[in-house]
């Protein structure tokens, strides 16, 4: 089992869980968070520029099968990405256990 967390711009969530949810993921944890990866950011709105300098950004944490963890990460590209700097990260993480807390059971079955 993999933890994968990938870090996105709040606009492309929907495309992200869309996309997900047509493989069959749908347990996910979704988290607000600010951050910058190479320091300040440069955002436009209309065709005013401005610099933020903790951007508002999206944490999904997903655990997948070791499988099913590359076809994920192709997915969370292909709809995270806009091709412009801040797109965000994804992190790929051992998940050495997991149980189900309303029975105990674990392992990768309870995915």
């Amino acid at each position: 089992m993999k933890k994968i967390e990938c870090i996105l711009r709040p606009v492309r969530l929907e495309s992200v869980k869309t996309a997900l949810a047509e493989k069959g993921i749908t347990g996910m944890t979704v988290l607000d968070v600010r951050g910058t990866g190479s320091g300040d950011s440069t955002e436009t709105f209309g065709s005013v520029s401005y610099t933020v300098t903790l951007p508002p950004k999206i944490k999904i944490e997903i655990v997948a099968s070791d499988e099913d963890t590359d076809e994920v990460i192709e997915m969370l590209l292909a709809h995270a990405r806009t091709g412009e700097p801040g797109d965000g990260k994804i992190f790929v993480l051992p998940a050495t256990k997991a149980v189900r807390i309303r029975t105990g059971d674990s392992g990768e079955g309870i995915l």
